[in-house]
Order: C-alpha cells, then sequence, then structure tokens
C-alpha cells in the first residue's frame, strides 16, 4: 500500500476524455459496455494508482469515514475479501496495533499484516477458526458480498438480502459489546426482518449509499454501530 491512504477515500484522479470501446466479434454487447465503463471510471483509474485491489476499497473508506468504526487497535473480520480492497482499507485504518482476518471461498494473494482464511464463513467452525485468528472477539464485522445477479431484481434482491441476514447472523455470535456490523443490501423493501433485528443489537443503525456506489446501482449498506451484546452458550 502507498503511504497517501489516510482517512479520505476520495483522492481520485481527474477524469480523462472518455474512451470509447467497439464491440468486439464475439464479445457481448453487454460486455463491451461493461469494458468502456470500467475505462471510463475514475475510481478504477484512482485504485490502480493507490495500490488498491478493487474500487470497491473507496466504498468502505467513505462508509469509515462517516460513521467512524475502523479505529486504532480494532480487530476487523471481513467476510467475503476476496480481492482484499476491504482489508487493505481496514488494515490502514486500524494500525499496527489492530488485526483484520479476512475469510473467502476464493483463495487470495497474501496482504501483508493481514490474516487471510479461505472457506466459508458459514461452515459450523468458521467463527471459532475467526476467534482464533483474532485472538478474542471482532470488534467491526464487514460484509460487501454480493451473489452473481440472475439479471431478475427481486431474485437478485433475495439472493444479496439473504447473504446480508447470514452476515449479521455471524456478526451477532462474534462481536464484542460496543462492535460494528456493515453490509451490503440492495433497495427492495424486503430488509425489514434485517433492519428490526439489527436495531434490538444496536443502538444505532442507518443506511448509506457512499459517493463511490455507481448512481446507477441499487446498492445500498447498512451500518449498525455499538453492539449491545448477546447471551452465548458459553458464558
Amino acid at each position: 500500500m502507498t503511504a497517501d491512504k489516510g482517512r479520505s477515500g476520495r483522492r481520485g484522479a481527474p477524469r480523462p476524455g472518455k474512451v470509447r470501446v467497439r464491440t468486439a466479434k464475439g464479445r457481448k454487447l453487454s460486455s463491451t459496455r461493461w469494458l468502456e465503463r470500467q475505462l471510463n471510471d475514475p475510481y478504477v483509474t484512482a485504485a490502480k494508482r493507490l495500490g488498491y485491489r478493487s474500487r470497491a476499497a473507496f466504498k468502505l473508506a467513505e462508509i469509515d469515514d462517516k460513521f467512524r468504526f475502523l479505529g486504532p487497535g480494532r480487530r476487523v473480520v471481513d467476510l467475503g475479501a476476496a480481492p482484499g480492497g476491504w482489508v487493505q482499507v481496514a488494515l490502514a485504518r486500524v494500525g499496527p496495533a489492530g488485526l483484520v482476518v479476512g475469510i473467502d471461498l476464493q483463495a487470495m494473494e497474501p496482504i501483508p499484516g493481514a490474516v487471510l482464511l479461505q472457506g466459508d464463513f458459514l461452515d459450523d467452525d468458521a467463527p471459532q477458526r475467526l476467534r482464533t485468528a483474532l485472538g478474542g472477539d471482532a470488534d467491526v464485522v464487514l460484509s460487501d458480498m454480493a451473489a452473481a445477479a440472475t439479471g431478475h431484481a427481486k431474485t437478485d434482491h433475495l439472493r444479496i438480502m439473504a447473504l446480508a441476514e447470514a452476515a449479521l447472523a455471524f456478526a451477532l455470535e462474534v462481536l464484542a459489546p460496543g462492535g460494528a456490523f456493515v453490509a451490503k443490501v440492495l433497495r427492495g423493501g424486503s430488509e425489514r426482518a434485517l433492519l428490526d433485528t439489527m436495531r434490538r443489537s444496536f443502538a444505532r443503525v442507518a443506511h448509506f449509499k457512499p459517493p463511490s456506489s455507481r448512481s446507477d446501482s441499487a446498492e445500498l449498506y447498512v451500518v449498525a454501530t455499538d453492539f449491545r451484546g448477546a447471551a452465548r452458550p458459553d458464558t
């Protein structure tokens, strides 16, 4: 990581002249549009310049700029961490006294200072694996997970909400009192049960769309802070 990754996540470069991409033989129109959008996205350019593994790194930086949950010394779990952009931001903000553990089904290239585990956070042994890696409970649980899009809005919404609900259930199991939870959701209306659970378990719950989230995307983030703690079988 480069030295200029401070609290601000909005260190993008000036937008260059727009790049046009011609449709190539064998390439779908949707793929051409995606490639053109990537080539013209200032956050993609800035992520490459700063050494972030994905443009999504700016989303976490902007969320934390507003809600301030990634303090020095905090222990962070990133669910579905690949390729590692959120891990990079979290590492910079918790500092050398903190710890960041990422878990993903995919293998990830090492990130100096982070613990990266390959596996499913839904496995029965995952909470204990992560507690062992952290040396205790987590202060922050992050989830930027999204299921592969089907193109059917209702199905996509239900699938991403199922991931958010699973991430919340995991967070309630591993968070220390006072902790925070962040997860991606989609606008839709079926998140009432998720928000009700969060409000019972956290003192503050909010929706937030970071500036780096594309305007044509339905994604939002739920941010819950000041975890009240939960009764556990081993307590």
